[in-house]
């Protein structure tokens, strides 16, 4: 019995450092070095848009809803950083996306809220389930607006930006010529 708790312990000394830096290298969490976890939603034509589905991108996941007076205030700065940067070239990565997830129930005024504050990128996308939205509680979103800003490969490089702060991280990833 010795003998087979000697192996067992030995397998697990050798073996445990290796286990914990693949989990550690594929680590799937809303910190800074993780991979984001996807989401996958319907735009308000009825499509579904997998987060995924921007890889090779930088994306700004971005929380907000149309009820919510501090995003609508903070809208024209996601705009801004949205027809600055989504014409630049980057270091490693295609270009530049915004994943706008919505917390609205009421999906006229979401749509009517996009059209207001001009949000011209294609992946809007909302559950309709207020506080309830799935991909709040996969984030952990207690507060609005928030976002996320992911690298080409899905992971999470910086989170909630504000004003200049987005635009000076998104400045950290051009191709300087």
């Amino acid at each position: 019995m010795r003998l087979f708790t000697l192996i067992i312990f030995s397998f697990f000394i050798n073996v445990s450092p290796l286990l914990s830096q693949q989990n550690k290298d594929n680590n799937i969490g809303i910190n800074i070095g993780d991979i984001a976890p996807e989401l996958n939603f319907m735009d308000p034509h009825g499509k579904n848009i997998k987060l995924s589905s921007l890889r090779g991108n930088i994306v700004l996941i971005d929380f907000w809803a149309s009820w919510c007076p501090p995003c609508r205030r903070e809208n024209p700065n996601i705009v801004a950083a949205y027809k600055k940067y989504s014409k630049n070239k980057f270091k490693n990565a295609k270009g530049f996306k915004i994943y706008s997830v919505s917390l609205d129930k009421n999906k006229d005024a979401w749509i009517n809220a996009i059209e207001q504050d001009k949000l011209d990128w294609k992946e809007h996308v909302s559950d309709l389930k207020y506080w309830s939205s799935e991909g709040a509680k996969i984030y952990n979103v207690t507060g609005i607006p928030t976002n996320f800003l992911i690298d080409e490969n899905g992971v999470i490089i910086s989170k909630k930006l504000k004003g200049i702060s987005l635009h000076q991280e998104l400045d950290k990833l051009i191709k300087s010529l």
